[in-house]
Parts: C-alpha cells; sequence; structure tokens
C-alpha cells in the first residue's frame, strides 16, 4: 500500500473515530447525568429517612457495594436462600474460557486473584491462536457447505435461463440472507425467549458478540434464574459458528477487494491517460495471446501494448502473471510509440 494510500486511510479512520465520538457523547452523556443526579437524589432521601446515619458511613458503604458488584456479586442473589449459587461454576467458567480466546471479553465477569489473572495471560496467549486456527477451518468447512447449498439454487436458476450475471448476484444475496436466518434471526428470538429481552436488546447482543466487541451490558446466561447447565456451553457453540460465518464473509468480500484492487492498479496504466500493459515474452508485437492489439510502445525499456478492449487473453496462468508483473510497473511513465 503506497505512502499516500495509507495516510488517505488513516485519516479516514480517525475522522470516523471522531464522528462516533460526537454521536455517542450526544446520545450518552444527558443519560449519564440524569443517572448521577437520580443517585444524589436517592442519597439525599435515604439520610433523611435515616438520621442516625452519616453520609459517610453511607458512602463507605455505597463504595463497598461497587467493589463487590465489580467481583461479580449479585445484589439480587439472597445469600441465605441462594447459597449454593456461583457465577464460576462449570458452566460459567466455561463460558468465560471461551470469551477469552475467542477475544470477546464481555468485562461482566473479572478476575480477582493474582493466580487467576497470571494463568489468563498464558491462557490466553495459547488459547488466542488455537482458536484462530479451529475459526479458519471450520469457517472453510462452513462456507463450502453454505456454498454447495447454494450452487444447486444456481443451477435450478441457470435451467430457467437466468441471465449468469444475475444468478451471481442472487447467490451472493442468499449466501448472506440464509447466514444471517441461521446466526443472527435465529438467535435473536431463541436469546428474547431465554433471558426475556426485547428484540432491540437480542439483536444488540448477537451483534456485539459476533464483532467481538463484547460489552458485557448484556450477556447470555449471567441471570442467576437461569439454571440450565447446558445453556451457556450451547451459547459458546453459537458463537463459533457465527464468528466462522462472519470470517468465511470477510475472507470473500476481502479475497474481492484484493482482486479488484489488482486489476485496477494494471489497467489503471501510466500518468496522462495512456493504459498500459507489459506485453508476454515472445509474443508478436501486434497479439495479445492471439488477439490483435494496437501498435506496441516502449515502456521503460519493455515492449508494451494498450490493455485490448475485448477478446480472449489467453491462458489463465500467463495472464495472472503478466497481471502481477503490471501491478508493479503501473507507476512508470510510458514513452512514445516505436
Amino acid at each position: 500500500m503506497r505512502s499516500t494510500t495509507l495516510l488517505a486511510l488513516l485519516a479516514l479512520v480517525l475522522l470516523y473515530l471522531v464522528l462516533g465520538a460526537l454521536v455517542f457523547r450526544a446520545l450518552e452523556q444527558p443519560l449519564e447525568q440524569q443517572a448521577q443526579r437520580e443517585l444524589g437524589e436517592v442519597r439525599e432521601r435515604f439520610l433523611r429517612t435515616h438520621p442516625c446515619v452519616s453520609d459517610g458511613d453511607l458512602g463507605l458503604l455505597i463504595k463497598e457495594v461497587a467493589d463487590a458488584l465489580g467481583g461479580g456479586a449479585n445484589p439480587d442473589i439472597n445469600a441465605t436462600s441462594r447459597s449454593n449459587y456461583s457465577a464460576w461454576d462449570l458452566s460459567g467458567a466455561f463460558f468465560f474460557s471461551g470469551t477469552i480466546i475467542t477475544t470477546i471479553g464481555y468485562g461482566n465477569a473479572a478476575l480477582r486473584s493474582d493466580a487467576g489473572r497470571t494463568f489468563s495471560i498464558i491462557y490466553a496467549l495459547v488459547g488466542i491462536p488455537l482458536f484462530g486456527i479451529l475459526l479458519a477451518g471450520v469457517g472453510d468447512r462452513l462456507g463450502s457447505a453454505l456454498r454447495h447449498g447454494i450452487g444447486h439454487i444456481e443451477a435450478i436458476f441457470l435451467k430457467w435461463h437466468v441471465p449468469k450475471e444475475l444468478v451471481r448476484i442472487l447467490s451472493a444475496l442468499l449466501f448472506l440472507v440464509i447466514g444471517c436466518l441461521l446466526f443472527v434471526v435465529t438467535p435473536m428470538f431463541v436469546f428474547c425467549y431465554m433471558e426475556g429481552w426485547s428484540k432491540l436488546e437480542a439483536i444488540y447482543f448477537v451483534v456485539v458478540t459476533l464483532t467481538t466487541v463484547g460489552f458485557g451490558d448484556y450477556v447470555a446466561g449471567a441471570n442467576p434464574n437461569q439454571t440450565h447447565a447446558a445453556y451457556q456451553p450451547l451459547v459458546w457453540f453459537w458463537i463459533l459458528l457465527g464468528l466462522a460465518y462472519f470470517a468465511s464473509v470477510l475472507t470473500t468480500i476481502g479475497n474481492w477487494l484484493r482482486v479488484v484492487f489488482r486489476r485496477t492498479r494494471a489497467e489503471v496504466g501510466a500518468p496522462g491517460g495512456r493504459t498500459c500493459a507489459l506485453k508476454p515474452a515472445r509474443a508478436a508485437p501486434e497479439q495479445w495471446f492471439g488477439t490483435p492489439c494496437l501498435p506496441s510502445r516502449v515502456w521503460a525499456g519493455t515492449e508494451c501494448a494498450p490493455i485490448c478492449p475485448s477478446g480472449d487473453r489467453g491462458a489463465g496462468d500467463h495472464t495472472s502473471a503478466l497481471v502481477d508483473r503490471a501491478a508493479r510497473f503501473t507507476t512508470v511513465q510510458c514513452g512514445q510509440p516505436s
């Protein structure tokens, strides 16, 4: 990537960050200020109702409660009636381990011991690459399975004499729609039923999870009333498949953009509006793999010819190698016709 392109991309990302900062501040800051005012009002009302409690003692209690909540305590749990409840049971610990290697890191559960933090460092350094290898393999299999199924639908469209360009567009749309139905829409309804969330809260959790943002304000299975032991492990397997699907989509988009970028570099040509590409060795001056072309030019001491507007350009391997060579010389100015 050229330095100018890199700087332009950096400027675009910074502009995008500033835009996000302005929007989030406008949307969230008033709610934060309102919550702070309400907390102050509740505190004053409590002190008026209980004059025997000093302001300092109440502040100390609030701080201790906040520390306990940060350590994973749940104020909805009654210690006498739910003494066996723990967020670190086998199911919860499995889910937490999964959030480490997937790099989601919701933050609703945090490690408090030095031994746990030390182990998490080693665990993450080993687990994240291991999960990356698994994700690549699952994404490849999942993408192949979806494309295989869509291939049967393509065959039906082709039998109906639908244009190939339209079939390609329909195939891409089907790939996206089927994946979204399987990994976004269906889990949304499951979470609405299991967690009691609204549809907006459920889709928010799904997107935040599958993009590995993981804010932690909504976490599946964090409700103490959720008693299904297999629930959180099943959620983790959904995360695995969902991440694999989105990884295959992003890989497909990246490959397409890479091809477009390479073709654009090869076909833009030299300054002055003339489009040139290297001509294959031992080719006739007026031919490109058997297709008539315009008169040859000299390009930095190497014969080249304008890219043919139409026609077969020959074997794919030769063309690919030629495009690679042309891409490395796109900044070189064409000379005059020899």
